[in-house]
């Protein structure tokens, strides 16, 4: 690959990343009332992630038993009221002190 065609793919990307981000923006001036779109919003972040990670979880090198371990712990977390980034970092700790002890 040449230098034109990566700065062409960053600058592709950082226009469809951009425009993404404006078009809400645009369309959404004003605050949002109702209350199934909010929460539609609200869940939109933890649904990405789930389905962006959980196949992956299980298609990795390590063994099952890590990958699972690490699944439980985030989903307790998740359900005792846990933040993304709680639940993040206790999943991935559940699993590297599995990994350690295995």
């Amino acid at each position: 690959m040449n230098a034109a065609y990566t700065w062409t793919g960053i600058v592709v990307m950082a226009l469809v990343t951009y425009v993404i981000r404006m078009i809400p923006m645009a369309f959404f001036s004003k605050p949002i009332q109702s209350k199934f779109f909010k929460s539609f919003l609200y869940y939109v972040p933890y649904a990405v992630l789930s389905a962006m990670t959980f196949p992956a979880v299980f298609s990795a090198d390590l063994p099952l038993a890590v990958s699972a371990v690490g699944v439980l712990a985030a989903i307790v977390c998740a359900w005792f009221g846990g933040s993304l980034l709680v639940v993040a970092a206790v999943a991935a700790a559940a699993a590297y002190v599995t990994l350690v002890l295995i």
